[in-house]
């Protein structure tokens, strides 16, 4: 059998929170074996209860037959325990434990020990590095990143991601194996964020920029990129949700990733909302007021302002995605696809581009930088041929 059409029959999923109780879910669904195991008993019963109640709820929207929902808990068998052993028969094991690289580092190593030599391991991490994890193991061939977004049963992207040691067959069986799944797999190269999480910083970070500068409030910047550029949420209302502290942590990272390349640099006025616990609707207040009762402040509709907004969000997206075209992180192709079914963009980027003209969108990059001095705003090279030749990216 052709290793991309290698059925894994029998699945491990190490770490039963949210992401390793939905990633379960998926595959158990979709008809594998599946051992769910996590430390704690609590994390155990919550992902159980999690589940159980997740499959009658898609029996219900008849999205699944009662026999099917019922076929798919009986392949899901549930341990508390810390001995790796458990995975000794799996054929591919998702890592979703807690983000830090050591204790991962650690994990794999150990999995190693216990799992067949033809085994696939794989991590869930969004942010951290597939070729530092596998750095620890004596084959570091068979370990990738499968990024599935939460909620994993819901969202349809994964992101497999690349080591520098991967084996570029286990790329194509896994791709295979989430399409099998009625996922959409994009390949993202091993660097700071992948696809969608490095592509997304300006969406966050040119918004706070704007905010901080005074030109808009919150209300008015989330207004023009759901008004004027048919984006599902605005960056402060999305970051509110996702809880400020994540999404602090996640650039963080990404700034660190790139060895403090400004384009990527934190904003103090969200770590002054972590510093505070004003995380967003976890903790009732963030950028906006949730408790009850409170009053969501009105935007300002200036269409000229509005517009102002939305064109320098925007080219600072573009730019971040053609640059990583540039860097070969992603296909054009696999990027657009990302960018739209993994945080649900209006378009593709490239396609958004090429639509709007690479010479506009670097004429608003080159204006920034005029005014600002910063190279924050630097454009991409790839971005600057696509201006000079009129070339595009599209196949």
């Amino acid at each position: 059998m052709p290793v991309s059409d290698r059925e894994f029959i029998s699945l491990g999923v190490l770490g039963a929170g949210a992401m390793g109780g939905g990633i379960a879910q998926v595959a158990a669904v979709a008809g594998h074996e599946v051992v769910l195991q996590d430390i704690d008993e609590a994390a155990i019963a919550r992902a159980r209860a999690g589940i159980d109640k997740a499959l009658t709820r898609e029996t219900e929207k008849s999205r699944l037959t009662q026999s099917a929902a019922d076929a798919a808990r009986g392949r899901i068998r549930y341990v508390a325990s810390a001995d790796l052993a458990t995975f000794a028969l799996c054929e591919l094991i998702i890592e979703a434990i807690v983000e830090r690289l050591g204790s991962k580092r650690e994990t794999f190593a150990a999995l190693e020990r216990v799992v067949a030599p033809e085994a696939m391991l794989a991590t869930n991490t969004s942010a951290l590095s597939i070729t530092a994890i596998a750095g620890g193991c004596q084959r570091p061939e068979r370990v990738l990143g499968l990024h599935f977004f939460n909620p994993a049963p819901v969202m349809p992207l994964v992101e497999v991601v690349r080591g520098q040691a991967t084996s570029g067959v286990l790329v194509d069986a896994a791709c295979a194996l989430v399409q099998r799944w009625g996922k959409t797999a994009v390949v993202a190269a091993d660097t700071p964020g992948f696809i969608v999480n490095r592509i997304a910083r300006p969406f966050y970070g040119e918004a706070l920029r704007i905010l901080d500068e005074g030109i808009a409030d919150c209300a008015t910047i989330d207004w023009a990129m759901r008004t004027l550029g048919g984006f599902k949420m605005g960056p402060f209302e999305l970051m509110d949700l996702i809880g400020n502290d994540v999404n602090f942590a996640v650039t963080s990272a990404i700034y660190e990733g790139f060895f403090f390349d400004p384009r990527y640099k934190p904003s103090l006025t969200q770590r002054r909302l972590v510093d505070a616990n004003l995380l967003g609707r976890k903790t009732g207040r963030g950028y906006y007021d949730y408790r009850d009762g409170a009053v969501r402040p009105a935007p300002r509709e200036d269409q000229a302002l509005g517009r102002a907004i939305l064109d320098r969000v925007l080219a600072m997206l573009i730019n971040e995605a053609v640059d990583a075209v540039f860097w070969g992180v992603a296909t054009p192709a696999d990027l657009d696809v990302a960018m739209v079914k993994g945080v649900n963009y209006p378009r593709g980027l490239i396609a958004w581009a090429e639509e709007l003209g690479y010479r506009v969108v670097l004429q608003r990059l080159e204006g920034l930088q005029a005014e600002y001095g910063e190279d924050r705003y630097r454009p991409s090279p790839l971005l600057r041929r696509l201006a000079a030749s009129g070339g595009t990216l599209r196949a």
